[in-house]
C-alpha cells in the first residue's frame, strides 16, 4: 500500500494556501509524518471562502488532511528556536515563503543543512529562487495570466478566463512532490540532502506542454475556442435538448460513425470535413451541422446511442452530477473523514490506487496548534517549558480532542 510508503519520514511544512499544502498532503497521504507549522492565528488559507466548514475554509480542510498541526510565532526568537530544532530532526522541509524570507529567519536551506546535511529542502515560490522576477509575489490566478494559460481559455470573441479550480497551485504541488521523492531516492544512494527550487510559473508552463510545443513548432498563437480542442475536431461540447454533451470523434472511423448515428451520412463525405485538420479549419460549419441534430434529443438519450456506437462522449457534469457519478463512487474518490467538531468532512481522495488507498483511515486537517504540545513533548520539551513558551506567545497549544481514525468513501 502507498499509505505507508513514506512511513518513518518526518516533514516540516512551512507552507500555506494551495501549492505547498498540496505537496505536503500527498506526502502525508503516502505515510510521511507531516507537521504543519502555522502562526498562532492560523495560516492565510483558513480564511479563504466562501465554502466553510466550521470557522475554517473548506479549502484549508481539503489541502491539509493527514497532518499534525503546530502553531509557532516565527517572529519570536523562542518560536524560531523551536522551528530550527524541529527541522534539525526532520527528513524534509517544505516552505512557500517569498524568496529570501526563510534565509532572513535563519530557516533557509543553507542554515538548516549545516544542522542536518541529509535534509531534503523544497522551496515553492511564484517565479523561482533566482532571476529578475524572483522577488515577486504571485498566486494561482496571477500565474495563470503570466504563463499564457489564461490566453487559451474562453470563447473566441470573449474575455480571457481563468480555470476556476486552482490548477497551477495543484500542479505545482504535484511537481514538488515528484521532486522530493526523486531527491529521497538520490539521498538513499549518497546520503546527502539538497535544495529543490519549484515555481508556479514552471509548473504552469509544464501544464501547457501540448500548446506550447505547437507554438514553438510553427509560431502561431493559439486562439481561444471555448470547449473545442485546437488540434482536432469534433472534440468539444455540443448543446443538446436539455444541456451539453462532450463528443470526441475526430478519428476517421468515429467521425463516420458519428455522422451515421446523427443521420447525416453525407457529412462524412463532405470535402470540407474529410480530415480532422479540415474539420478544425471549418469548425463553425461542422458545429452548426452537428448541433442541428443534437439539440433535438436530451443528453441521456444521446449518451446511450453514442456509447453504443463506441463514440467517445460524456455529459458536461456539474458537481451535483459528480456526487452521483457511479465511477467516482467505485473509485472511492470522495472521502468522508470523521472530524472532532464537524462530524464529517468530504473531500477528493488520494488519486493513485484509489479503491485501496481511500478505504484506509484518514486524519482530518488539524486545528491551529492542535498537536503543538505533542510534537514539542517528543522533541524533549517539558510540560513546564511548553507552558512557559505559550505564556510568552512563542507557541500556541489548542485544547482539542483527536477524532477516531476511521474511513468511509463514496
Amino acid at each position: 500500500m502507498l499509505r505507508d510508503a513514506l512511513d518513518g519520514l518526518t516533514v516540516i511544512d512551512f507552507t500555506q494556501i494551495g501549492a505547498g499544502p498540496t505537496c505536503t498532503m500527498l506526502l502525508a497521504d503516502m505515510g510521511a509524518r507531516v507537521i504543519k507549522v502555522e502562526p498562532p492565528g492560523g495560516e492565510l488559507g483558513r480564511g479563504l471562502g466562501p465554502g466553510w466548514l466550521g470557522d475554517d475554509s473548506a479549502l484549508f480542510h481539503g489541502f491539509n488532511r493527514n497532518k499534525l498541526g503546530v502553531a509557532l510565532d516565527l517572529k519570536s526568537p523562542e518560536g524560531l528556536a523551536v522551528a530550527r530544532r524541529m527541522a534539525a530532526e526532520a527528513d524534509i522541509v517544505v516552505e512557500s515563503m517569498r524568496p529570501g524570507v526563510m534565509e532572513r529567519l535563519g530557516l533557509g536551506h543553507a542554515g538548516l543543512s549545516t544542522l542536518n546535511p541529509a535534509l531534503v529542502y523544497c522551496s515553492i515560490s511564484a517565479y523561482g529562487q533566482d532571476g529578475p522576477y524572483a522577488g515577486r509575489a504571485g498566486v494561482d490566478g496571477i500565474i495563470q495570466a503570466d504563463s499564457g494559460l489564461m490566453s487559451l481559455i474562453g470563447m473566441p470573441d470573449g474575455e480571457p478566463c481563468k480555470v476556476q479550480a486552482p490548477v497551477v497551485d495543484v500542479m505545482t504541488g504535484y511537481v514538488a512532490c515528484v521532486g522530493i521523492l526523486s531527491k529521497l531516492a538520490q539521498r538513499a544512494r549518497d546520503g546527502q540532502g539538497g535544495h529543490l527550487d519549484v515555481s508556479l510559473l514552471n509548473a504552469a508552463l509544464a501544464l501547457q506542454q501540448s500548446s506550447l510545443t505547437s507554438y514553438c513548432a510553427d509560431g502561431r498563437l493559439p486562439e481561444r475556442a471555448g470547449s473545442a480542442a485546437p488540434y482536432s475536431a469534433p472534440n468539444q461540447a455540443f448543446r443538446t435538448a436539455d444541456g451539453w454533451i462532450m463528443i470526441a470523434a475526430y478519428m476517421p472511423e468515429r467521425w463516420r460513425r458519428l455522422c451515421d448515428v446523427l443521420g447525416l451520412p453525407a457529412l462524412a463525405d463532405d470535402p470540407r470535413f474529410a480530415t480532422s485538420p479540415l474539420r478544425v479549419a471549418n469548425r463553425a460549419a461542422m458545429v452548426e451541422a452537428l448541433t442541428s441534430v443534437l439539440v433535438t434529443r436530451p443528453t441521456d438519450a444521446w449518451l446511450a446511442v453514442l456509447q453504443d456506437a463506441d463514440i467517445l462522449c460524456a455529459r458536461v457534469a456539474t458537481y451535483e452530477d459528480l456526487m452521483a457519478h457511479p465511477q467516482v463512487a467505485a473509485n472511492r474518490m470522495v472521502q468522508r473523514i470523521p472530524h472532532q467538531t464537524l462530524g464529517e468532512v468530504r473531500m477528493p481522495g488520494f488519486p493513485i490506487n484509489s479503491v485501496q488507498e481511500n478505504a484506509l483511515p484518514a486524519r482530518p486537517a488539524p486545528a491551529c496548534g492542535q498537536h503543538t504540545q505533542t510534537v514539542l513533548g517528543e522533541l524533549g520539551f517539558s510540560a513546564a517549558q511548553i507552558a512557559a513558551l505559550q505564556a510568552r506567545g512563542a507557541v500556541h497549544c489548542a485544547d482539542t480532542i483527536e477524532a477516531p481514525l476511521t474511513a468511509t468513501a463514496s
